[in-house]
């Protein structure tokens, strides 16, 4: 494949300022289609990034068989139905997480995928985070993990705050978008109405918590414990192997963006602070602390660079080069897997 020709599917706030500014400016694609159901919306973004062809619905730009490849930025309640029809249409996707409100949902979403033989893609951006590299980078050290001794306990925190840092330069028109209601689904039809809005907000921001520890462990957690009534203040624990790992979420109104994973060794003890999601060529602080008769602190420091940035490229590379994905569709399914499973005890206590 010489360029990936590529169409993006919304153009509001995150689909202007995370992802089509970074594709627009990757060699290795060009993005040919913009579809919103904004018009002067559409327009006005198609004219600032020189986009050829726009549509006022998805299935009207996957008609355009010269489109490759497709980015889908929409609200969580019309993922799953724009992502599927792009999928079958023969497309590579990738969307935003969550991939879909359900398993039931994801797995279809997979299985089309593999059945159409494209690459399908879900948003944990911050698995391209080079801090998160980093990290993994020092887990993978078989000297200092033999220096450090076997992890104890983890800890998965994130009580939000504000992730937009003041970002803009995105264009507005105060149009409505309106959505077709004949598809709204925020959480499985098994979550009782008032808890619906608390379950959407759950798998739409921790996902990425749950996505990041099974990242950097290799693994598929079990579930010791749940307490998700409160959205202002929740509490899990997760077992990994032989360790286990408690996973906190909740609101907070901070400036910063608290959201942080920590590792605590037999001797010594890792921590990962992510960055708000939208704060430009800032990786995610990495400090390392080693115990013994030689105490020391290292904090590496990391190339500038944004992972939103650097998953727009590595979905480009990967599909012209026909690589396995590190945000693969099949391995975001876990994490919906894992969400249900948090939920159903939960509510069945």
């Amino acid at each position: 494949m010489d360029k990936l020709k590529l169409g993006m599917i919304g153009a509001g706030y995150i689909g202007q300022l995370g992802h089509l500014a970074n594709f627009a400016q990757l060699s290795g694609c060009e993005v040919t289609a913009l579809a919103d159901l904004r018009p002067a919306l559409r327009e006005q973004v198609a004219g600032r990034h020189g986009i050829e062809h726009t549509y006022a619905s998805h299935r009207e730009l996957l008609e355009n068989s010269d489109v490759d490849a497709v980015v889908v930025v929409t609200p969580r309640s019309q993922t799953y139905s724009v992502a599927l029809d792009c999928l079958l249409a023969g497309k590579h996707v990738l969307t935003e997480k969550p991939m879909a409100v359900s398993v039931d949902e994801g797995e279809a979403l997979v299985a089309a995928a593999a059945e159409q033989r494209v690459r399908y893609c879900v948003g944990y951006m911050k698995r391209y985070d080079a801090g998160v590299d980093e990290a993994r980078r020092m887990l993978a050290d078989p000297a200092l993990i033999d220096a450090l001794g076997p992890i104890r306990f983890a800890r998965g925190h994130c009580y939000m705050g504000d992730s937009y840092c003041n970002a803009g330069g995105q264009i507005e028109t105060g149009e409505r978008a309106g959505y077709p209601d004949n598809y709204a689904r925020v959480a499985p039809d098994w979550v009782p109405l008032q808890h619906r809005e608390n379950y959407g907000s759950f798998i739409n921001t921790y996902s990425h918590v749950t996505n990041l520890l099974r990242y950097l462990f290799g693994s598929q957690p079990t579930v010791e414990y749940t307490h998700l009534g409160s959205r202002e203040s929740q509490l899990c624990v997760l077992r990994f192997g032989s360790f286990l790992a408690s996973l906190e979420t909740g609101r907070s109104s901070s400036r910063d963006w608290e959201e942080e994973v920590v590792l605590f060794f037999d001797h010594g003890k890792l921590t990962l602070k992510m960055p708000p999601a939208l704060l430009r060529n800032t990786p995610a602080r990495v400090e390392l602390y080693t115990a013994g008769q030689e105490q020391q602190i290292v904090r590496p420091l990391c190339d500038w660079s944004w992972s939103f940035q650097n998953q727009a490229r590595a979905f480009v590379s990967d599909v012209r080069e026909n690589r396995p994905s590190r945000i693969d569709g099949a391995d975001a399914l876990e994490d919906l897997r894992l969400a249900e499973e948090l939920w159903r005890r939960d509510l069945a206590k």
